[in-house]
């Protein structure tokens, strides 16, 4: 698959057709009540232990704590869970030596829709210690942060070791009316027990109900609330000095960051500066100017700096009415002294939009720290499915980033039910090594007689940059793809072993040569042409065609992989199903089928599945296949679905007849093709895109127990399937 640089970040597209894609897909998910990378001021992403981490909700089980493999851009669990409520979303905070997670039940209220925030759903702080690569729920924990749902709810760290967090709580009926208010907590130090919440003791704490808040620690002993108030227009800015009394009125000081007509909306992000003495906030703010103007160069986005020497905000236009952005998430790399804005906007083909926050994709756009003047325009696309245009909700780190973390955004979409994410080095200082490659290759032929040249081709992944070849007999080579002549009959093992500066892994494979012409086995079964098709845009039909020379009598074998787990609804006439509906993952499942093909057979062969998806599949014609029955085995399967595993073995089947042949095949939540077959097994095909299947076969001389088969490829959710055909 082409990889397409844009602004130093990576996408791919799917097809010419097809819009973009942009940064990395990664799992998918069902069963959680709210897009799980919102809310707007959260953060679900932190770096420590030389790896970026996330809190993701995993289907079934809730959410967990997953690692991101930046080698092979994959998101693993950890298998530690924090809360299983499928209404909940969560704050995150790494302090250094412990990972704080704050967890509350999600009540969304509205100016047009209030809703008051539900009693008895309990916020949850959960504190997590870090050792050995692993983290560990520390003893006491989860602790009761107040007892209320909200629309949302951050926390940070204060100087003395407390844990401080803040939401917005709405109250009333419709017939009395409602009334929003910010609220405050304070924990024990690190957050062992939690006080009484209570009304942050400021004037006019009620902003409307649509608003939220966002608390952050900045200089030396500051906390800092910050609040959107749209019934006055302004965003409001509440700040005081550790070791006061949390409750007192004079320990709060109160100001508006910014106020006039539409400067307010509940869209608000704050980072600190932490290695600034002087304890600069950055915040990232929306407007609400879309609603009354349509003067497009008014801000729609702005960046708002508070510097404490002065007490005082500036401003400047993260991005216009004409750019139609929403959601904006900031962070600051302080090595390089850049803020980068991160925010929704339609996809790259859509010029306009109907109404600013419409799903689309994710933008990036940069400014100086000290000067934050940021160029015209959306900005860089850094998510997009190109696929389905319904990005958003871009979430990342309350950390400063530099070259020794990298940067790290994820968003969902939730049309597919599918995280993705952007990483990308930074710059300024010296990059980690890289992981070592992925071995891999292919040999074509791997069986023959003497003299036997064969063709070698490198698959391995993980960017090699040289390559060492044994072949068995003696020969050897360092080209990346050699040619080899065996010239003596033997059984021969050959092997590449792939390097960079990570270090080097190996591959082999095993090349028969035999002397002399050796006969077709009696009543053989002969593979002949295969077809492939792959639809990167979703759809209901599943078309693959028939593969060319096709004769009446021959047996078809056909396999496809589907994204999101559809059902076949229609079947093609005279298909029978090996497999049916095996599921791959919560993301994806795989079919099977054979045919014996008839004296008017079409050009090609449609299954209608239960919802639009993306799929891939091929064909392979069989001929010599007993037409009666044309299996002489029962079928095996097995599944992996860590996202994790770069090998799956088939359980071994026993076979009926001599010669017959053995067929198989794996399909991967994936689009990035990998697949190489057990060994002695010849590869028929592999869809090129969408989501990944892949056939194979070998003849069984003997009739009896097969053994094992075993398929390797990169880190992928996957699974497998294996039967044989009977000779005539």
């Amino acid at each position: 698959m082409a990889l397409v640089a844009a602004g130093g970040l990576l996408g791919f597209s799917t097809s010419a057709s097809a819009a973009s894609d942009y940064g990395y897909p990664s799992i998918s998910y069902t069963g959680v009540s709210n897009p799980p990378t919102s809310d707007k001021p959260q953060s679900k992403l932190w770096f420590n232990g030389g790896s970026w981490w996330a809190d993701m909700w995993t289907s079934g089980t809730g959410w967990q704590i997953y690692r991101l493999d930046v080698p092979t851009k994959t998101w693993v669990s950890t298998g530690v869970t924090n809360d299983t409520r499928a209404s909940t979303l969560a704050d995150t905070l790494w302090d250094g030596t412990h990972l704080y997670i704050a967890s509350h039940v999600v009540t969304v209220s509205s100016d047009t829709s209030p809703k008051a925030s539900v009693s008895g759903q309990p916020a949850k702080l959960y504190r997590y210690s870090f050792s050995g690569g692993k983290f560990s729920l520390d003893s006491g924990f989860p602790t009761t942060i107040m007892n209320n749902s909200s629309e949302s709810m951050t926390i940070d760290r204060d100087t003395t070791g407390a844990i401080w967090a803040t939401w917005t709580q709405v109250s009333g009926n419709s017939t009395s009316g409602f009334t929003n208010t910010v609220y405050v907590n304070k924990s024990a130090p690190d957050g062992t027990s939690w006080g009484s919440p209570f009304v942050i003791p400021v004037s006019n704490p009620h902003p409307a109900p649509d608003d939220i808040s966002a608390v952050v620690a900045y200089g030396s002993n500051k906390i800092g609330v910050m609040w959107s108030d749209q019934l006055t227009g302004s965003v409001r800015w509440a700040t005081r000095t550790d070791g006061t009394s949390p409750t007192a009125t004079s320990s709060w000081k109160v100001q508006d960051a910014v106020k006039g007509n539409k400067l307010a909306d509940d869209h608000l992000n704050l980072k600190s500066l932490q290695s600034d003495n002087s304890g600069r906030v950055f915040a990232a703010i929306k407007t609400s100017l879309n609603d009354t103007s349509t003067n497009k160069s008014l801000p729609e986005l702005l960046l708002l700096v508070f510097k404490p020497g002065t007490g005082s905000f500036s401003q400047s236009t993260i991005a216009t009415i004409g750019d139609c952005v929403s959601r904006p998430q900031i962070i600051l790399d302080t090595q390089n002294n850049l803020v980068h804005a991160f925010h929704t906007a339609p996809g790259t083909g859509v010029s306009g939009c109907a109404y600013s926050g419409i799903p689309g994709a994710i933008y990036e756009k940069t400014a100086s720290m000290d000067n934050p003047v940021f160029a015209s325009g959306r900005g860089t696309p850094v998510i997009q499915d190109g696929s389905s245009a319904n990005m958003n909700d871009v979430t990342t780190t309350k950390q400063s980033v530099d070259s020794s973390t990298g940067l790290v955004v994820l968003a969902s979409n939730n049309a597919t039910k599918r995280y993705w994410f952007s990483y990308r080095a930074l710059g300024g200082g010296t990059p980690p090594p890289p992981a070592a490659p992925a071995a891999s290759f292919t040999a074509s032929p791997t069986s023959g007689t003497a003299p036997l040249n064969v063709a070698f081709t490198d698959t391995s992944t993980g960017s090699p940059t040289s390559w060492a070849w044994a072949f068995g007999d003696g020969g050897t080579s360092t080209t990346q793809n050699p040619s080899h002549s065996y010239s003596t009959a033997g059984t021969y093992t050959a092997t590449l072993t792939a390097t960079n500066a990570g270090g080097s892994t190996s591959a082999s494979k095993t090349i028969t040569v035999t002397t002399g012409t050796t006969p077709p086995p009696a009543s053989g079964i002969t593979a002949g042409a295969s077809t492939t098709a792959s639809n990167p845009t979703a759809t209901t039909t599943v078309t693959l065609p028939k593969p060319s020379g096709t004769a009446a009598g021959d047996v078809l074998v056909a396999s496809f992989t589907a994204d999101q787990n559809p059902t076949t609804s229609a079947v093609p006439a005279g298909w029978t199903a090996i497999v049916n509906n095996l599921s791959i993952s919560t993301g994806a499942r795989m079919f099977a089928y054979y045919k014996v093909v008839g004296s008017a057979d079409p050009a090609s062969y449609s299954w209608t599945l239960s919802t639009a998806v993306k799929w891939g599949g091929g064909v392979t014609a069989y001929r010599g296949v007993n037409n009666t029955t044309p299996l002489d085995s029962g079928v095996a399967t097995a599944t992996n679905t860590t996202y994790t595993a770069t090998s799956i073995t088939a359980p071994s089947i026993t076979t009926a007849s001599n010669n017959a042949m053995l067929i198989g095949g794996v399909g991967f939540d994936s689009s990035s093709p990998a697949a190489t077959p057990p060994s002695g097994w010849t590869e028929r095909w592999e869809a090129p895109d969408s989501q990944i299947a892949e056939q194979a076969d070998q003849v069984q001389a003997t009739a009896g127990a097969s053994g094992t088969a075993t398929w390797t490829f990169t880190a992928k959710a996957v699974s497998v399937w294996r039967t044989a055909l009977k000779p005539a």
